[in-house]
């Protein structure tokens, strides 16, 4: 499952798949809230909705989208939250949870780490062979970052696991 974090709206998108295999499509779409409501409310309103697709969908890995730095600080501090939001619920539920920056998914998904969001949609598109792009694009999004960790996130698995192994092995020779 891929969350593009936002307060307006935060995309969500799950895809099904394994290295080597085609991916599909399982749904996308975005949890909105009203500009005009309290932080915590629009905080809320994520919470639920998040806990909604993932009573839905069940997934076995959440991929968030890393928050960077812009200029105008102030949306960077509410897709913070959001993103936050996404993290405290895959934390809560034990489900593991990566960050991909959004240059590293335009790069997986495009070949192109500088891609523009009409780009991505139309490798979504094609990578998932669908009619259309999911909309909005926070819903494109998110579905990027899923079909990122997919692909991405089973290499680094591998060498978390080796790494760990790695560890576990020197620390039975120092004792």
């Amino acid at each position: 499952m891929g969350v593009d974090p936002g307060l307006t709206r935060c995309g969500v998108g799950v895809v099904d798949g394994e290295v080597g295999r085609t991916p599909t499509l399982v749904e996308a779409g975005v949890i909105r809230t009203p500009s005009d409501a309290d932080l915590p409310l629009r905080l809320l309103a994520i919470e639920t909705g998040l806990e909604e697709w993932i009573g839905r969908h069940r997934p076995d890995m959440i991929a968030v989208e890393r928050v960077f730095s812009q200029n105008n600080t102030p949306t960077v501090i509410g897709t913070a939250q959001a993103a936050g939001v996404a993290l405290l619920i895959a934390a809560r539920r034990r489900i593991p949870v990566r960050q991909h920056t959004p240059s590293e998914v335009k790069a997986a998904i495009t070949g192109s780490g500088r891609a523009d969001k009409a780009q991505v949609g139309t490798m979504v598109t094609r990578v998932l062979r669908l009619a259309s792009a999911p909309k909005p694009a926070d819903a494109a999004d998110a579905v990027a970052l899923a079909v990122c960790q997919l692909w991405r996130g089973a290499g680094q698995a591998r060498l978390d696991a080796a790494i760990e192994a790695q560890r576990r092995t020197a620390g039975r020779r120092g004792a």
